[in-house]
């Protein structure tokens, strides 16, 4: 139960986040949030009251709640988590409800996963449906390479190389590229749909799989 209520705090400071991308400076009704997050509004005056003592939410009764830099860190962290979900939904592809999977996904993103995900997406990414993705904690951001950027295969002009950071294949795919000594990390080559190490041909590739194989290269 105690993991279950914490994923309703973070739904909640999640939504006070996107209420705060509209406008930093406003309070939020607990009325608002209960409609956004289709709860009763004593639900949402319980929860709210909880997190201000928490030290999440600033709340002054009849004017609404505010993130304070805690809750401010929290939310931007889970937003940020639910919309890398949602990119790599996008890029599997994945036919069901995108965003109630991306719901349930971003509570078991731990930072390890984070910083996988936010190597696929770069430095400015942004979500299926155009909205930015919050820039990552301190903590995560020292984790990310600043003198690199993560492409698709397709991204990459003919000739140039780049070091495999993503196979979002086929099990037999990937067990093919092993058996070529080929894996996370390996350098290769584009060319045209090809894609090579050194003088070796690897496997030629379809559009889907240009897009589904991501390599890092170094910035200039």
């Amino acid at each position: 139960m105690v993991g279950h209520f914490q994923e309703f705090e973070d739904e909640y400071l999640e939504t006070m986040y996107e209420f705060y991308e509209s406008d930093s400076d406003a309070r939020v009704r607990t009325g608002q949030l209960a409609s956004r997050l289709g709860v009763s509004p004593a639900s949402a005056t319980e929860m709210v009251q909880r997190l201000a003592q928490r030290g999440y939410l600033d709340y002054v009764p009849y004017k609404g709640a505010m993130l304070t830099p805690d809750g401010l860190v929290h939310g931007r962290k889970m937003k940020r988590r639910h919309r890398l979900a949602e990119v790599l939904l996008e890029i599997l592809p994945y036919e069901g409800n995108a965003h109630e999977t991306a719901c349930r996904l971003e509570h078991a993103i731990d930072d390890d996963l984070e910083v996988a995900l936010s190597a696929l997406v770069g430095p400015e990414g942004v979500d299926p449906s155009g909205r930015p993705i919050p820039e990552p904690t301190e903590d995560i951001a020292l984790r990310l390479p600043s003198n690199s950027q993560s492409l698709s295969f397709r991204q990459l002009i003919d000739g140039q190389e780049g070091k495999l950071a993503a196979l979002l294949l086929p099990g037999a795919a990937i067990d093919l590229l092993r058996g070529d000594g080929i894996g996370i990390g390996s350098v290769v080559v584009k060319k045209g749909h090809q894609i090579w190490q050194e003088d070796k041909l690897l496997m030629t590739l379809s559009d889907e799989w240009m897009e589904r194989i991501f390599v890092t290269i170094s910035k200039e």
